[in-house]
C-alpha cells in the first residue's frame, strides 16, 4: 500500500475520541504523517497490519491511538487485572519512551491502568506493581515479559490476566528477532488469545520478520511508506531531510578529527556512536577530560541500572554528547538531535540507516557523519547502491591539536585508564572481524600499529590476531605497566594484595617437579610412545633411512604399551622391561660397533 498523503486527524474515516485529540493538541501533533494516515484506519477496522516507513516517520502514533480508541469501543469495560493490549519492544530505552508518549494519552483516560516492564531491577517489584495497580496496557521487553508469565508461583496468574488481550503490537519487529528474542516471543505467543488485532512496526522488513508475519497474523494488510520525490523511487532508506556525510581519515588521525568537531560543534545535541561497549566506557571517559563545558554521558548494553536514568536525562537537555553503541540505534527519539556521529561504522548496512535515523525525524532536518579508513572508502558506493544512502564528502580538518600524547599522560596516571584502552583494543579488533561486510572491512588489512596509536596505547596486547606480527611502527612505553597504579586507593589497595599473593605462590612452587594434574604417569608415557610410534611409520612411508635396530626397538616398546594397556603387566614392570630392552639394544649396537673395528 503506497502514495499515501498526510492529512489532519478529523479527515480519518473513523472519527477519534475527544481526550485522543486533547492529547494530540497538547504534543502540538496537528498533522498525520503518512505512515499514520496509513495506518490508523486500517487497525480501528480491526485488520491485522505490516507496516515498513523509514525510521522518524511517526511509527509510535500509528499504534498508541488505535490501541485507545480499540479499547475505548470494548463492549465490556477492562477490570483492573485485565490486559487489554501489549506492546513488545526491544530495548528499555524505547519501551521508555512509549510508555511516556502513551501516558500523555492514558492521563485523559484514567479508566486505563498502563505498566512498564523492563529489565535493570526486581522482579518482584513488577510483580507487586501490577497487583497492586493492575496494568490494562503494558509496554514491555521480551525477556522482562515472557519472566512473568512464569512467575504464578508468587501470586501473579498473567497467563489468566490476558485472555481479554485485543490488541498486540511487535515493535521495531526485526530488531527483536535480530537480537534472539525469537524464543522468548514464541513463548508470549503461545500464552495469548488467537482471536486479537496484531500490528508489526518496523523500519525493514527482513525475511525473519516475513516468516513473523506469516505465523501470527491474519490475512494482513501490508503498508510501505517511502519518502516522497526522487527518494522513493530509489526506496531510500533515511530521511530526505538527512544530510549524510564521511570523512576519511587514519586510524591515528580519527580520535583527534572528532575532538575537534566537537568543540567546533559545542552548543549542539550529538550522538557519537562506537563500536563496542569497551569503546564507549574507554572514549566517553577520554572526552569527559578533553572537552569542557559540555555535558557528556555513556550509555551501553551492559550497564544494568544507570540506562533508564541516563537516557532519561539525556532527553530533557538541550545540548551534549551521548557516546554510546548500537543500544541506541533503533526507535530511539530524543529530541532534536544536531548530528550523528559514527566513529566506527557498524557491523551491518542496515545498522548503519538506524543510527543516522536518530536525526533528522518527523520533518526535521539532521546532519550524520561517518569516520572510515581509507582501506574502507569503498563502503561510500556499498551503502549508496545497498541502501540507497547518497552520501557526501567531509575532508579532514588540517592544523588539528594532537591529543592523543595527553591520552597516553592518562593513562600512565591512572591503571584504570590503561586497562579500559587496552580491553577496547581487543573489543574492537574482535568486532572488526565480525563484520558482515567483510569483503570491505578485513581484518588482515587493518594496520595495528596505526590502529593502537590511535587508542594511545602504551604497549600491544597480547590477542590471537597479534600472534607473531612485528610493530616496528609502534614504540610502547619503556615504563613498566606493572608499576602503573589505580587513582582509586581502594582498587590499588585491591590489586598489590593479589600481586602480593600471585608473588607467595610462585616462590612456593620455585623448585617444585611440574606435573600433569589429573593425568596418571602411564598416560603420558603412552602419548610419548604412542608420537614416537607415529613419528616413526611416517618416516618408514616417506622412505627416510630409519635404522632396523630403532625400528626394533620402537615395535618392542610398542607391544609392551599395548600390554599394559590392556592390563596384562603393571607400570612398574612396564618400565622395567622397556628399560631392559632399550639397554640390551644398545648393547648389541655397541658390540656390532666394536667388531666392525
Amino acid at each position: 500500500m503506497e502514495a499515501v498523503t498526510e492529512g489532519s486527524w478529523g479527515s480519518l474515516p473513523v472519527p477519534l475520541s475527544p481526550g485522543v485529540l486533547r492529547a494530540l493538541r497538547e504534543l502540538r501533533f496537528h498533522q498525520m504523517t503518512p505512515v499514520q494516515s496509513a495506518t490508523i484506519p486500517l487497525f480501528m477496522n480491526n485488520k491485522d497490519v505490516a507496516a515498513e516507513a523509514v525510521t522518524g516517520s511517526g511509527k509510535t502514533l500509528a499504534f498508541v491511538i488505535p490501541i485507545l480508541e480499540i479499547l475505548l469501543r470494548r463492549e465490556e469495560k477492562l477490570k483492573k487485572m485485565q490486559v487489554g493490549a501489549i506492546i513488545i519492544t526491544p530495548t528499555r530505552e524505547l519501551a521508555i519512551q512509549i510508555h511516556e508518549v502513551l501516558s500523555h494519552f492514558t492521563k485523559h483516560f484514567p479508566m486505563f491502568s498502563q505498566i512498564l516492564l523492563i529489565g535493570g531491577r526486581n522482579p518482584m517489584e513488577d510483580v507487586e506493581k501490577f497487583k497492586e495497580h493492575g496494568g490494562n496496557i503494558i509496554v514491555a521487553t521480551p525477556g522482562r515479559l515472557e519472566d512473568l508469565f512464569r512467575r504464578k508461583a508468587d501470586g501473579l496468574d498473567l497467563a489468566s490476566c490476558v485472555k481479554a488481550l485485543d490488541v498486540l503490537v511487535l515493535d521495531e519487529a526485526d530488531r527483536l528477532l535480530d537480537m534472539g528474542f525469537e524464543a522468548s516471543l514464541n513463548a508470549i505467543l503461545d500464552f495469548l488469545p488467537k482471536q486479537r488485532r496484531t500490528g508489526l512496526f518496523s523500519a525493514t522488513q527482513t525475511q525473519e520478520v516475513e516468516n513473523l508475519v506469516r505465523a501470527g497474523l491474519r490475512n494482513p494488510v501490508r503498508i510501505s511508506v517511502k519518502e516522497k520525490g526522487v527518494a522513493a523511487t530509489n526506496t531510500q532508506k533515511t530521511p530526505t531531510r538527512l544530510e549524510n556525510y564521511y570523512m576519511i581519515c587514519k586510524a591515528d588521525e580519527k580520535f583527534n578529527q572528532l575532538v575537534h568537531f566537537l568543540r567546533q560543534h559545542k552548543q549542539e545535541k550529538h550522538l557519537v556512536f562506537f563500536s563496542t561497549c569497551a569503546c564507549v566506557e574507554y572514549y566517553g571517559k577520554a572526552l569527559e577530560s578533553l572537552i569542557k563545558q559540555v555535558k557528556i554521558m555513556s550509555i551501553h548494553g551492559k550497564m544494568k541500572h544507570k540506562r533508564n536514568k541516563i537516557f532519561t536525562e539525556f532527553r530533557k537537555l538541550p545540548g551534549g554528547i551521548l557516546v554510546c553503541t548500537d543500544v541506541m540505534a533503533r526507535g530511539i527519539d530524543i529530541p532534536e538531535v544536531h548530528w550523528v556521529l559514527q566513529y566506527d561504522p557498524p557491523s551491518s548496512a542496515s545498522a548503519f540507516v538506524h543510527r543516522c535515523g536518530r536525526t533528522a525525524r518527523i520533518g526535521n532536518v539532521g546532519s550524520a557523519l561517518v569516520f572510515l579508513l581509507p582501506m574502507e572508502e569503498s563502503y561510500v558506493n556499498f551503502l549508496s547502491i545497498n541502501q540507497k544512502c547518497p552520501m557526501q564528502e567531509m575532508k579532514p580538518q588540517t592544523n588539528v591539536l594532537d591529543l592523543l600524547p595527553k591520552l597516553k599522560s592518562m593513562a600512565l596516571a591512572d591503571r584504570a585508564v590503561f586497562e579500559k584502552g587496552m580491553k577496547a583494543f581487543v573489543s574492537y579488533v574482535q568486532a572488526y572481524a565480525k563484520h558482515e561486510c567483510n569483503l570491505i572491512f578485513r581484518i588482515k588489512d587493518l594496520d595495528f600499529a596505526s590502529l593502537a596509536r590511535g587508542f594511545a596505547l602504551l604497549k600491544m596486547p597480547k590477542m590471537p590476531e597479534l600472534r607473531g606480527k612485528c610493530f616496528p611502527d609502534f614504540t610502547p612505553v619503556t615504563v613498566n605497566t606493572d608499576s602503573i597504579s589505580f587513582k582509586d586507593k581502594n582498587r590499588e589497595k585491591q590489586r598489590q594484595k593479589k600481586l602480593e599473593q600471585q608473588r607467595k605462590e610462585r616462590e612456593e612452587n620455585e623448585g617444585k617437579k611440574k606435573f600433569i594434574k589429573n593425568k596418571a604417569w602411564s598416560k603420558q608415557k603412552a602419548k610419548r610412545e604412542k608420537k614416537k610410534k607415529v613419528t616413526a611409520k611416517r618416516k618408514h612411508e616417506e622412505g627416510s633411512d630409519i635404522e632396523d635396530e630403532d625400528m626394533e626397538e620402537l615395535l618392542n616398546d610398542t607391544r609392551l604399551l599395548k600390554r599394559l594397556k590392556k592390563g596384562k603387566i603393571s607400570e612398574e614392570e612396564f618400565e622395567k622391561k622397556l628399560t631392559g630392552s632399550q639397554s640390551r639394544l644398545k648393547a648389541e649396537t655397541v658390540a656390532d660397533t666394536e667388531s666392525e673395528g
